[in-house]
This record gives C-alpha cells, structure tokens and sequence, in this order.
C-alpha cells in the first residue's frame, strides 16, 4: 500500500508503551521491539531515574512522545513554561511526531488531570485548531490529536464527533491518533455505528493508532487499558488500516500490567490484520 501521504511514518510498524514494570526486563533483555511509547510528562523532569532509563532506552530504540495535558480544547493559551520543557524533552529523544488529545481538562490554571470531551461547536473547532497551531508552531514538530472515549456529551454540539474531528484537523493541518478502542467505547456509550466514524475520518491525515483493551458494564463501557484487546476493537483496526493504509500501530496496556512478553505479544496480533490489509489491497490492485 501506498505510503500515508499526510506523515510517512508507514515502516514504524507496531510500538507497545514504555512503562515502569518493564524497565528492568527491556533494559536486561533488549528485546526487539519496532518502537516505543513514552508519556511525555513522566519524562519532563530535570534528572532521575526516569531519564536515566530513557537515554539508555533511546541508545536502540525508536520513541515517540505522546502526551496527557496540552487540553488542545481548553480555552486558556497554551503555559509557555510547560511547552518549552515539553520542547526540550522532544529534542533529547528526537520525537518525529508529538501526540496529545482532542479533549479539554482545564480552567484559569486548575487542571482536571482528566481527558474531558468536548462540546462539537464550529466556534469549539476554530479555537481549538488555533491552539494546535500555536504548539506546533513552538515545538517545531507535527503534532497529531488522538480522538478520546467519552461518557457525556453536550446538547449545544452542532455536528457528530468525526465531523468535530475533520473540522480541527483540517483547521489545523495537523494529523490525527485514531483511537479505535475510544471510537468502539463512545459508540456503545452513545448510540453510534463505530464503522461510520472510520469511514468518514480523513484517512490521509491518521499518523497514527491506538488499539487497548476496555470494561464492559451494564449500561456503559469503560476504557481501562487493563486487559488484551476485544475481538470488535480489532475489527475495527482491520477497517481502519483498509482504508488507511499500514499506519505505526501502538497497543496501550496501562493497568494490571502483566509480563513484558504478554504485553509484546497482544501488541504482535496487529500484523495479521497488516497481512490481510496487504492481501486485500494487492487484490484491488491486480
């Protein structure tokens, strides 16, 4: 298939997250491993054990910061004090692409530490573009919105989720993180076709996927990251990739940990559905 035309990064292949539990197991085994996650914040400190692990990781493999608290959708500016740690951070590991989340999680400085989701207004889209703009601008490197998973949503919102989507990437001309567990998650939770999302999101700007596993609960469903990916999540990713294109893959796995090589080895599943997104194209193509 042809490269992403919006990004390129179609060799990262399938990435897992840099977390606490594995230090000492990636740092004694060198496991292959196509790339690495980090969360930007744990990372955005002067000195410690953090950084420590992070240079001797960066010695070998390839990592691409992802963040928690830009709140593209906030409407305060950006905290020039965050971003210019956030640069010098992106710089030490040499980051191709930054990542953050299309939600807002703060007000007049008092933060959430929530991903909240936002409400789908043109005036919401046009501000929050502006922002993604601004950062980009300062950190001097492309920046992608991950869609979020969401439990409410807002009576004012005057378009559908992918709609409010496009509308921001466009504005901005950044890329997208699509999420297909969140998308899978807010489409039981509020009543949509999860496969009309997929096909009407610009696939030329997904730099990007997620894939994680979530909780069922009798009236909703939760994204906890705590358990292997459910069988309509990876349907979804096989549609995604259909019509994206092979695009670097990166599974989340973020509580109740298990083994380095349980984790690598959920994350692996994604190539058959790359194999079968190949065959299908070469069929199209012959």
């Amino acid at each position: 298939m042809p490269a992403n035309p919006y990004n390129g990064y179609t060799d990262y292949g399938i990435g897992i997250g840099l977390r606490v539990p594995h230090y000492d197991h990636i740092l004694a085994e060198q496991p292959t491993v196509d790339w690495f996650e980090i969360i930007s914040e744990t990372f955005m400190v002067d000195g410690g054990r953090p950084l420590e692990v992070l240079d001797r990781i960066l010695e070998q493999y390839r990592v691409v910061q992802h963040g928690v608290s830009l709140y593209f959708g906030s409407a305060e500016a950006p905290n020039r004090a965050h971003l210019r740690k956030l640069k010098a951070l992106t710089r030490r590991t040499q980051t191709p692409w930054l990542s953050d989340h299309l939600c807002w999680g703060s007000v007049d400085g008092t933060y959430s530490h929530d991903l909240l989701p936002m409400p789908y207004t043109r005036a919401a889209a046009r501000r929050t573009a502006e922002k993604i703009r601004a950062v980009r601008d300062f950190l001097e490197i492309p920046i992608a919105v991950e869609n979020v998973s969401s439990y409410a949503e807002y009576h004012v919102s005057e378009m559908t989720e992918w709609e409010f989507l496009t509308e921001v990437v466009e504005r901005a001309d950044c890329g997208i993180l699509l999420d297909v567990n969140n998308i899978y998650v807010s489409s039981r939770n509020h009543g949509f076709d999860p496969h009309a999302y997929l096909d009407h999101v610009p696939a030329h700007r997904v730099a990007q996927i997620h894939i994680a596993g979530h909780t069922r609960f009798e009236k909703y469903l939760l994204d906890t990251h705590d358990h292997p990916v459910l069988d309509p999540v990876w349907k979804l990713y096989a549609h995604a990739i259909r019509r994206c294109g092979v695009t670097a893959t990166l599974l989340e796995w973020d509580d109740k940990i298990p083994s380095f090589q349980e984790v690598h080895d959920e994350a692996l599943k994604a190539n058959a559905f790359i194999a079968g997104a190949r065959a299908a194209a070469a069929v199209r193509g012959s």
